[in-house]
Order: C-alpha cells, then sequence, then structure tokens
C-alpha cells in the first residue's frame, strides 16, 4: 500500500500496488512524450530555421554571380532539398517507431497489470530502457542530419570559394588588360601626335620658305618699294651692261601726268638706240579695293607718246593670282602698240630683250643705208630683216615659257604642300575623334547586351563596395 497526497486539497489517501503502477505509468507516458514531442519540435525549428538561412545566403549570394554558376547553385539546392527530405522522412520513421513501440508497451502493460508484480517491474524496466534507446537512436539521426547539413554548408561555402577565385581571377586578368590596352593607346597617340606635329611643323617651313622665295622672285625687296627696288637692280649692273644708258624719274609734269622712270640708251655716236617709259605699280595686302592693270594702260601709252618713247612697260605687282600676268612677259599689242606688262623679276630682261632688239634694228638700219649706198638688192636685206625677227621671235617665245613654265612648277608646288597640309589637319582631326571616342567607352556600354560580364562587373562593384 502507498500513501499520496492530493496536490489540491492536501489529503492523503492509499491506493495498492497496481493503482499506484497505472499512476506511474500514466506520468511517465505524458513526461516522455512531452519531452519527445519538445525535442521533435526544437530539433523540426532548427532544422527548418538552418535550412531557410541556408536558402536565404545562397539565394543571396548566388543572384550577384554569374550565369555560368547558375548550375552549380541549383545542384546544391536539390542537394539541400534531398537533405530535407531525408530529415522529414527519417523523424517521420522516427515518430511511427516510437508510437508503434509505445502501443505494444501499453499492451505489454496492460497484460501486466493482470501478471505478478514482479513481471510489472521487468516489463516497466525494459519498456523504459526501449525508449531511453529509441530516444538515443533519435538524438543520433537528427545529430547526423545536422552532420549532414553542416557537410552541405560546407561544400556550399566551398564552391562559392572556388567561384570567387575563378571571377575574381578574370577580374584580374581583364583589368590588366584594360591597363594594358590603355597605356598602348597612349603611347600611340603620343608617337602619332608627335610624328603629324612634326611633318607639319616641315610642311610650314616648307611653305614658308616657297612663298619667301616667289616673293623674292616677285619682288626682290625687303621693306622697300617697288620703285626702289627697279632702280637698285637697274644702278647694279648700269655700269657694265648700260654705260651709256639714262634711266631717271620722270619728273617732267607740264602735260598733267607723268609716269614713273624714262630708260634711254645711246650708241657711241649718241644716237639713240632705244627708249622705254616704266610705270610701276603695287598695292599693299590690306587694301580693300584691289587695282587692275588693264586700268593703268591707258594713262601709259599716253605718257610714252608724250615723252617720245618707242616702248611702253607696266613692271606691276597687281592682280597676283593671274595666271596671265604670272606667265612671264606679256604683250599688250592688241590694246596698245609697243606696250608690256611684267613682273618684276623680268624688269632686267624685257630692257634687255628689247635693247638688243633694238641694236639688232641698227645694226641692220646701218647696214640698209650701206647697201642703198652701194646699190645692194633691198629685197634680200628685207628677208634677212624677216629672218631676224623670226629669229627674235622664236627665242622671245622660247624664253617666255621657260619663265612661264618654273613660275607654273613653283605653284604646283606650293599647291602639293597645301594639299599635304589639309590632309594633316584631316588626321589630326580623325585622331582627335577617336580619342573622343575612347574616352566616352564605359564598362555599362561594353557589357550592354553581355549578362555575363555584366554580372563579372557588378561583382567587382560589390566587392570594392564591402571591401571599402
Amino acid at each position: 500500500m502507498h500513501d499520496i497526497i492530493c496536490p489540491h486539497c492536501g489529503k492523503a489517501f492509499k491506493i495498492d500496488e497496481a493503482g499506484y503502477a497505472d499512476i506511474v505509468k500514466q506520468v511517465r507516458n505524458h513526461e516522455f512524450d512531452a519531452q519527445l514531442h519538445e525535442r521533435l519540435e526544437l530539433a523540426a525549428q532548427d532544422k527548418k530555421a538552418a535550412v531557410e538561412l541556408a536558402e536565404a545566403r545562397v539565394a543571396g549570394e548566388w543572384q550577384q554571380q554569374a550565369a555560368a554558376r547558375d548550375a552549380r547553385i541549383q545542384q546544391l539546392q536539390a542537394r539541400l532539398e534531398g537533405g530535407e527530405v531525408a530529415q522529414k522522412l527519417a523523424v517521420s520513421e522516427a515518430l511511427a517507431a516510437v508510437e508503434k513501440e509505445r502501443d505494444a508497451l501499453a499492451n505489454q502493460l496492460a497484460q501486466a497489470r493482470r501478471e505478478q508484480q514482479a513481471e510489472s517491474d521487468l516489463a516497466e524496466a525494459k519498456r523504459l530502457s526501449e525508449l531511453q534507446r529509441t530516444a538515443a537512436t533519435k538524438d543520433a539521426e537528427i545529430q547526423d542530419l545536422k552532420a549532414r547539413l553542416d557537410s552541405a554548408e560546407t561544400e556550399r561555402r566551398l564552391a562559392i570559394t572556388e567561384a570567387l577565385t575563378g571571377v575574381e581571377k578574370e577580374r584580374d586578368e581583364l583589368r590588366s588588360s584594360l591597363q594594358r590596352a590603355a597605356l598602348e593607346k597612349e603611347l600611340a597617340e603620343k608617337s602619332l601626335k608627335d610624328k603629324y606635329e612634326t611633318q607639319i611643323k616641315d610642311r610650314d617651313d616648307a611653305i614658308e620658305r616657297l612663298r619667301d622665295m616667289k616673293a623674292r622672285l616677285s619682288t626682290k625687296m625687303v621693306g622697300e618699294t617697288l620703285e626702289q627696288h627697279c632702280e637698285t637692280e637697274f644702278n647694279r649692273i648700269r655700269a657694265t651692261a648700260f654705260p651709256r644708258a639714262y634711266f631717271e624719274k620722270d619728273n617732267d609734269a607740264r602735260t598733267g601726268s607723268k609716269g614713273d622712270y624714262i630708260f634711254r640708251d645711246l650708241d657711241e655716236a649718241g644716237t639713240e638706240i632705244v627708249s622705254i617709259m616704266f610705270e610701276m605699280k603695287n598695292e599693299s595686302d590690306r587694301t580693300a579695293t584691289k587695282g587692275r592693270n588693264e586700268d593703268f594702260l591707258k594713262e601709259l601709252d599716253k605718257d610714252r607718246t608724250e615723252k617720245g618713247c618707242e616702248y611702253a612697260v607696266l613692271v606691276s605687282l597687281l592682280e597676283p593670282d593671274s595666271e596671265l600676268y604670272n606667265t612671264g612677259i606679256v604683250d599688250v599689242f592688241h590694246r596698245y602698240p609697243k606696250m608690256y606688262v611684267v613682273r618684276p623679276q623680268f624688269f632686267l630682261p624685257i630692257i634687255t630683250l628689247l635693247r638688243n632688239a633694238a641694236m639688232n634694228s641698227l645694226k641692220y638700219k646701218s647696214e640698209l643705208a650701206l647697201v642703198k649706198a652701194q646699190n645692194i638688192d633691198i629685197t634680200r636685206f628685207e628677208d634677212q630683216l624677216e629672218s631676224f625677227k623670226t629669229a627674235f621671235g622664236k627665242n622671245y617665245d622660247l624664253a617666255s615659257r621657260r619663265f612661264q613654265t618654273a613660275i607654273e612648277e613653283i605653284d604646283k608646288s606650293i599647291d602639293h604642300l597645301q594639299k599635304t597640309k589639309d590632309a594633316l589637319l584631316g588626321a589630326d582631326r580623325n585622331l582627335r575623334l577617336a580619342n573622343d571616342k575612347a574616352q566616352d567607352v564605359t564598362i555599362k556600354k561594353l557589357t550592354r547586351g553581355n549578362p555575363t560580364m555584366a554580372a563579372k562587373f557588378a561583382e567587382l562593384g560589390q566587392d570594392g563596395a564591402e571591401g571599402e
């Protein structure tokens, strides 16, 4: 018999062995079930929390990885889900086994109430041993499931580490390639810039030399006027070429106008060989209204007539772009007889040509007078005179063509250098456009339409932000 105290009223009452054993069994079954359910719930919560945490981490990390790692992530998730299913199945089997054993023990205990006290104690001991072994087995299974989950987490972290290592290596290679390409581009641009700057400088120097040469051929003066230049040029050769020549400024304005210079050459007897009225015309490059050579021909012809000169020559720097006047000595006989328009470089040649022609004419005139005096056939003299004129004309045309050819070659050289300058300037503009395009290149534009590269550069940006 056992004394039992009621926890509510505090009264004691007696109960036999069978009743006491039944109460103890009920209490133990209730506590065991409560502990078992509590442990199962805690294990399920731990498992669920671990699985949810693992899934959240895997989803958060692998959303930023490259598309090439998606298959690996799905495989890991499948393995995690398989582990969860296996864990649930193991828990269900353990619960079924426990419930089955509990029912069997209940039947055994019901039968034990009808058996002896010794057999009841032995059955109770066996039941407790079986329950402890079952609990130990479940705890071992739970630990095994946790170990598997930890192993899966370790494998996932290892896979992530390997993927990150590969991506970081590719990132470093891409960064090195970009730096090397930028350095090569900078060196190439510097080399091309130096090359073109040198070529442009050489071209400008060549153009300046040709312009200076043409200017010297055209004017032969630095800081002097055209009249001073012509007078200086003539005085330079006066003593050797024209010892008896008269070359002075025309100061006689009694008729209302005057030319610039008058040239007269005499022979030993004082007979005039040739006479030329010169007019010099020049203008500044900044002159708003540009003069024309034809505007001065009429006045020059008038001055030539008034001063009794045989020839008239206009030495002009007007109309510098005219191909007609740049070719050489221009005969304007269609407007006025025995009148020529020349550039300054032909000032001395025109005097020489006209003087030599006049000397030959004077020689033939003397011969004609001698022939008339000796009754020589005048026809032969005229033929010789015509032959002389023809030869003189041929020589004049040849000299004129050669002067024209020389001027044309100079103009062609200047045009060619100008085209070279334009081409180099065009190359410089293209280089500037190429540099602007290179500066406009961004990671966003390079990765547009390329999800793999976009994911990699996004990962690089995230790594940089985490590092900061």
